[in-house]
């Protein structure tokens, strides 16, 4: 019906790499987008030339962004889909990870989900999409990606669980897993890494690289490309699912 209002997104990391490539997407699908982050500029530049992003400034790792969350959606249309695309601060490897910083990883990625979907539970309807952006580590641990790798794993219980919780209300969940990301964020991990080995850069970008029988790092892009996915009524099939963007990495078979 005309002057109802148009169905909306919630996408928490909206300023990232991978974000900013989700927000594309699903303003391209024709949503309304509350962009969340906790870099009020950034935000401020995302929306200044679209009248259909709308900034809300919080950090989804303190339980004062869940009613934050709840304001900048209310006047809005239904919330079609929730997304969180927060990526973790390194943490080193498991030699050298500080007990406490693996805990707060884990609270940020999982706790921030929970914070996120609470506050958007209200207007939540069935067909909508619970998505959260996790990684290959999680399923293929290795010692040098520690936080990554306990924390996805983690990340892909609470998804079933809250795939349980939610079916009944033909509300799906769904996680996206993609392999070592080409990013920004990547390189100045690897940058570092050199530093400390005594290699190039390259060096190390292709040690990720080589987690893939095609020797190449997943993109920002090809992440928003699944998550614009699951926007289609047949992707309800993948409830509870990991859609995994890892170029072949997993070597497991479940």
């Amino acid at each position: 019906m005309s002057g109802q209002p148009a169905e909306q997104a919630v996408l928490v990391g909206a300023t990232g790499a991978v974000g900013g490539a989700i927000l594309r997407r699903l303003r391209d699908a024709g949503l309304a987008v509350v962009a969340v982050a906790r870099d009020a500029d950034a935000l401020g530049k995302l929306a200044a030339d679209d009248d259909g992003v709308r900034p809300c400034a919080a950090d989804i790792g303190t339980d004062a962004a869940q009613p934050a969350i709840a304001e900048a959606v209310r006047g809005g249309g239904p919330v079609r889909m929730v997304v969180q695309a927060t990526g973790l601060p390194p943490t080193g490897p498991m030699a050298d990870i500080e007990p406490a910083a693996l805990g707060a990883v884990v609270a940020l990625k999982l706790g921030g989900l929970l914070r996120l979907v609470r506050a958007v539970d209200g207007r939540l309807k069935p067909g909508s999409r619970i998505v959260a952006i996790g990684g290959h580590f999680g399923s293929e641990p290795t010692p040098t990606t520690c936080g990554a790798g306990v924390t996805n794993a983690a990340l892909a219980n609470l998804i079933r669980q809250l795939s349980d919780a939610y079916g009944p209300r033909a509300v799906t969940v769904h996680l996206v897993a993609p392999g070592p990301l080409d990013t920004p964020r990547l390189r100045r991990i690897a940058a570092t890494a050199a530093g400390v080995r005594g290699v190039s850069v390259e060096a190390v970008l292709d040690e990720y690289r080589a987690h893939s029988p095609l020797n190449r790092l997943t993109t920002a892009d090809e992440v928003s490309w699944a998550v614009a996915q699951l926007l289609a009524p047949e992707a309800a099939a993948l409830h509870g699912a990991t859609l995994a963007l890892d170029g072949g990495a997993r070597r497991g078979l479940f």
